[in-house]
């Protein structure tokens, strides 16, 4: 019985934890072919000439076409924190005797009494602290120019190690006066931006087959 349900854990994490791309929350195309011009026919090449790299003299290489790349370095930092806490307390207390019914009986129900207290304290507090740090490096693509100039890029970097995948994933909006030389901008200065790490690594199978597990102990008897 033991070993077949380890037996069937193995195989239910191998086929949740297969290499599958995780979900995303970048809904928009992760790189774009560059376009050719419409309103003015390409020139002809020449001997050195060439159509599909040349830029004017006095331009610089920023860029600024469907399909330039750009270098995102990302150094995302951000900690927040949370106190609360509440108390609250009550007492009471009560007193009563028997009664004396029209004198009758005196002597008896005057030593008749009952008395009764009580207190009751509440006091409840709570503390939430969280802290995330994510740097690293990736090229993107301009998949789309607004009539403002600001560029729309995105991509995704994908890096196998063993048998596992990371997957980063970014896109955003860029302003062209933002660029520095070398078309490198911090992930800061881009507006609209959604950065993303996801993971189809072996860890995830050991927390599938985790759950798995108590879910099976819960229910037969081992």
């Amino acid at each position: 019985m033991k070993n077949s349900l380890m037996a069937l854990i193995v195989v239910a994490s191998a086929a949740l934890s297969a290499c599958s791309t995780p979900d995303t929350i970048v809904k928009t195309p992760l790189t774009a072919r560059p376009q050719a011009a419409n309103t003015i026919a390409p020139p002809a090449n020449g001997a050195i000439f060439r159509a599909a790299a040349y830029r004017p003299i006095f331009e610089d290489r920023r860029a600024r076409l469907i399909g330039d790349t750009i270098t995102i370095v990302i150094n995302e930092k951000s900690s927040a924190g949370k106190q609360a806490g509440s108390a609250a307390s009550k007492t009471g207390s009560v007193t009563a005797s028997a009664p004396n019914v029209f004198g009758l009986l005196g002597s008896l129900t005057n030593r008749l009494s009952a008395s009764g207290s009580n207190a009751i304290k509440y006091e409840d507090k709570g503390a939430v602290t969280s802290s995330n740090n994510f740097i690293s490096t990736m090229t993107v693509t301009v998949i789309d120019v607004l009539s403002n100039g600001n560029l729309i890029v995105a991509g995704e970097k994908q890096v196998s190690l063993d048998k596992g995948s990371e997957f980063i994933r970014f896109s955003g909006v860029i302003d062209p006066s933002t660029v520095n030389s070398g078309n490198i901008v911090s992930s800061t200065q881009v507006a609209d931006a959604k950065i993303e790490y996801r993971t189809n690594s072996t860890v995830d199978g050991a927390e599938v087959a985790s759950m798995l597990a108590r879910f099976f102990l819960s229910v037969l008897p081992l």
